[in-house]
């Protein structure tokens, strides 16, 4: 991750009504830019995030929504830039760090709810780690079809260390 972002929204679970909330979070093309040398792809033209933030009455949070992205990414195939869609569910859960449901032996360590800090988190944090983790690490623009050399591209039966080891000779000499 190439540099930290300064695109914040915070929340505060104390000042959440009981029914909770509902946030939609569309970042400027500046934050989108950063996003994009933030998470490594060439670009984020697109980015919404919906969510519905609802106290769990333990002092906690519950936060569910979804992701809508377009990032631009080089196919690995014909290293062209192309624009790829992600959607991504998100659900997260925030807990003070000593609370009943964090100190339960009953929960399994996946399933353990994010600390808050400070009484709270960073929606556009939360975000942020779904787009990277969202993100495809071998994009392939569709309809992309990797063709391999044929098969006189190198001497017959001879392998990529003969070929290094040509490069690595003076011509008409030892190595």
């Amino acid at each position: 991750m190439a540099e930290t972002l300064r695109w914040s929204h915070p929340i505060v679970v104390a000042d959440l009504p009981p029914e909770g909330i509902e946030v939609e979070l569309v970042p400027d093309a500046e934050t989108r830019a950063a996003l994009a040398r933030h998470v490594g792809v060439l670009a984020v033209p697109e980015l919404l995030a919906r969510f519905k933030i609802t106290p769990d009455g333990l002092g906690g949070a519950e936060v569910r929504g979804n992701l809508a992205a377009t990032v631009q990414q080089t196919c690995v195939v014909t290293l062209e830039p192309f624009d790829n869609p992600v959607a991504e569910p998100i659900t997260v859960r925030f807990a003070p760090a000593v609370s009943p449901l964090a100190r339960s032996v009953e929960v399994r360590e996946e399933d353990q709810p994010d600390p808050l800090v400070g009484g709270g988190f960073d929606l556009a944090a939360v975000t942020t780690e779904s787009l990277a983790l969202a993100i495809d690490p071998y994009p392939r623009k569709p309809g992309a079809v990797f063709e391999p050399p044929a098969e006189g591209a190198r001497g017959a039966g001879e392998s990529a260390f003969a070929a290094l080891g040509k490069l690595k000779r003076p011509p008409g000499g030892r190595a």
